[in-house]
Parts: C-alpha cells; sequence; structure tokens
C-alpha cells in the first residue's frame, strides 16, 4: 500500500456505509493521483449466473458520459453502412473488417452489426467474445439502427454483465466530473440494475455496492440507501 493510498484511506470510514452523495463527494474529495482518474463502480448482486435468467447482461446511457473517447465499429452494407459512417463510426465494413480484425487489429472499444451480419461476424467469436466485444442483441449492438446505437455508444452508453461471482463493474465517469455528474451516473446505472432484478433471484438483491476512483480506495453505500432511492 502506498503513503498515498494509505492517507486517503485514513480519510474514508472504513465502517460507515455512505448514501450515493456522499460516496460521490468523498471519491472525488480523495482522489490523489495526477492524471484524471476514472471513476468505477462494482456491485455484487443477490444473482446466481450459474442460472441463465440470472445472468444479466444490457446496456445503459450515462447522462454525462464516461469522459472517455470510444472508439466504435461497425459490421453493415449498404445503406446501413453509409449510415453508420455518417454517425461517426470509426470504421464500417463487412468481409474486409473481419479479415482485418483476423489479422490482428483490435483498435476499437466497442462494435455493431446489423443482424444479416452475424453469420459473418461469428467467425471472430473467439477473438471479440473473450474480450466482451461480440455484438449482442441484449445490449443493442445487433440492430439494424446502427446510427442510433454508433450515436449512443459515442455519447457514453456503457455495456455490463456480470461476472461469475455476481458482481458487476462498470465505468461511471472521470474524477473531473464532479460530485453531481457522477452522482447522476451512478443512479442511472442503479436503477437500470433494479429494473433488471431477476424474479428468481432469491434473498437480498444488493449485497454491496462500491465505487472508487482509479488508483483510490473504495467507498460503500449503503445499500439499504440503494433501495430506497431506486424503485423497487
Amino acid at each position: 500500500m502506498g503513503k498515498k493510498f494509505e492517507a486517503a484511506s485514513k480519510k474514508i470510514d472504513a465502517d460507515k456505509r455512505f448514501t450515493i452523495v456522499e460516496a460521490c463527494s468523498t471519491v472525488t474529495e480523495v482522489a490523489f493521483a495526477k492524471f484524471d482518474e476514472t471513476v468505477d463502480c462494482a456491485a455484487r448482486l443477490g444473482v446466481n449466473p450459474k442460472h441463465a435468467d440470472q445472468m444479466l447482461r444490457a446496456s445503459v446511457s450515462l447522462p454525462h458520459g464516461t469522459g472517455k473517447t470510444v472508439r466504435v465499429i461497425v459490421f453493415a452494407k449498404g445503406e446501413r453502412a453509409v449510415e453508420a459512417k455518417e454517425a461517426g463510426a470509426d470504421e464500417v465494413g463487412a468481409e474486409d473488417l473481419v479479415e482485418k480484425i483476423q489479422g490482428g487489429w483490435m483498435d476499437f472499444d466497442s462494435a455493431i452489426a446489423t443482424p444479416d451480419m452475424m453469420g459473418l461476424v461469428g467467425r471472430l467469436g473467439r477473438v471479440l467474445g473473450p474480450r466482451g466485444l461480440m455484438p449482442n442483441p441484449k445490449v443493442g449492438t445487433v440492430t439494424m439502427n446502427v446510427a442510433n446505437a454508433v450515436t449512443e455508444l459515442k455519447a457514453g452508453r456503457i455495456e455490463f454483465r456480470t461476472d461469475k461471482t455476481g458482481i458487476i463493474h462498470a465505468p461511471i465517469g472521470k474524477v473531473s466530473f464532479g460530485a453531481e455528474k457522477l452522482q447522476a451516473n451512478l443512479t442511472a446505472l442503479l436503477e437500470t440494475l433494479q429494473r433488471l432484478k431477476p424474479s428468481t433471484a432469491k434473498g437480498k438483491y444488493w449485497k454491496s455496492v462500491t465505487i472508487s476512483s482509479s488508483m483510490g480506495p473504495g467507498v460503500r453505500l449503503d445499500t439499504g440507501n440503494v433501495l430506497s432511492t431506486v424503485d423497487p
């Protein structure tokens, strides 16, 4: 543990569980890195990812974006390819784009495909799948409305999924956003997670929610507060 991290940790009461407002203020106050740190949320949910109906995978549009420039590629042909380019996609193609990725090119953050392209894109499953980049209709990246998908991803729509332990990891912005914007982004994420609660999930749904900057200590939210401020 570095001296700066230790000093930041001492500013946080380890036994306290913070409200959303308090947590977002605290995480910005204790950030100490010289660069603009990303603020992440880790939510441990009462779900069993081994059951398909409890595996959460979706997306949410953050009101203030992520603060990151997102590089988006689109697998499409004809009119849809033109629409994707006009919407600001960084790379658009079909067979040529598949071959480029098979050759080792991976300079992008998100991939979109029209439904008719999925047979072709399927060849990249072993490459894109492990990186979480495979287009998927559940998160809106397999769609005919490619222009809207590109616009949303560029504006700050993020994708998330539960890991094998039932935890959701997601970025909610940068330290420079300030507490209010981080609060709005965090609330959007938590509201989405609440709406996605599986009917088959048993017991307590919100087990823990922690936010932290890239280099800073975690700030734990009061899960009772999460339940009371997010629509059930």
